[in-house]
């Protein structure tokens, strides 16, 4: 069975919108929608324009392929809808009931105009829980994609904010890296610090593995790709933080970094960084 001008669901929708919209909000508001989190207004506003979008796509007699071209305005607003539920804090079941709340409504007027005619009724209804299921399924497809871009975001900016390029002297930077160094992360700590290379003129960079608990092979690629990347940039890079055991395990994976000034800790390679720099410090005598 299609949808069509001919269809009751048409002409619920284009004869008694002001009725359905009603029943419909009732049936959010017993459902627990979150008052705190959105005004009834806008609540309102959304059902209206919902149901407009919905009578326009119906009325074109489509059948319930949601996907198609004419279905298209409904499924944008579905999509801007579960987008903002999402950044206001509703769940997905809470984000879900914006459509299939508006079941009841609809088989509640069905039967009204139906009463007599039972087999249309049932095919009628059938229509309608296949119309809505489609579509609420799209507005939970829809959250489930906007939070998962949420949560991409979310790990980019930790990873920018676990990988500070630090400014430790003219000319001198470090890099502290903590944790794993998988390719993703790999990528942001190269763009930051050439980066910061480029903003500063940089002629040393440090880059410091103290807080990288293992070094396999492929992490090793991965900070000898980032100081190459530092010295087409003009500057020579200082690998700091051999631990001992971490220093074994580069011998036994066969990893040359016989290129790469490594030093034990962070102070060896500052100080070696200021020789570089034609800096020099000095230790103060203390007064008798």
């Amino acid at each position: 069975m299609h949808l069509s001008g001919k269809s009751k669901i048409s002409e619920i929708l284009k004869n008694s919108q002001s009725q359905l919209l009603t029943d419909w909000l009732s049936e959010q508001m017993a459902a627990g929608i979150r008052k705190d989190l959105i005004k009834e207004s806008i609540l309102r506003e959304e059902c209206r324009e919902f149901l407009e979008l919905l009578s326009q796509a119906v009325q074109q007699g489509d059948g319930t392929d949601i996907h198609s071209f004419q279905w298209e305005s409904v499924r944008d607003m579905l999509t801007s809808i579960s987008r903002s539920r999402t950044q206001k804090g509703f769940s997905p079941s809470e984000t879900a009931i914006f459509v299939f709340s508006l079941k009841q409504p609809f088989f509640n007027r069905l039967r009204s105009e139906l009463a007599q005619d039972s087999e249309a009724l049932i095919d009628e209804i059938w229509l309608v829980t296949t119309l809505l299921d489609k579509l609420g399924l799209w507005t939970t497809e829809m959250y489930q994609k906007v939070r998962e871009e949420v949560i991409m975001r979310q790990q980019e900016e930790l990873l920018e904010l676990s990988t500070p390029v630090v400014k430790l002297w003219d000319g001198i930077l470090a890099l502290p890296i903590i944790g794993t160094l998988d390719s993703a992360r790999t990528q942001i700590v190269m763009e930051s610090l050439l980066q910061k290379i480029v903003e500063t003129g940089s002629e040393v960079a440090i880059i410091d593995i103290t807080g990288v608990p293992t070094v396999d092979t492929l992490t090793a690629q991965h900070l000898l790709k980032t100081v190459t990347a530092a010295r087409l940039m003009g500057a020579d890079c200082i690998l700091s933080g051999i631990r001992p055991q971490i220093a074994q395990t580069i011998v036994y994976l066969g990893v040359d970094l016989a290129d790469v000034v490594t030093k034990a800790s962070l102070a060896d390679a500052f100080t070696l960084a200021l020789k570089r720099t034609g800096a020099t410090i000095s230790r103060s005598q203390t007064r008798s």
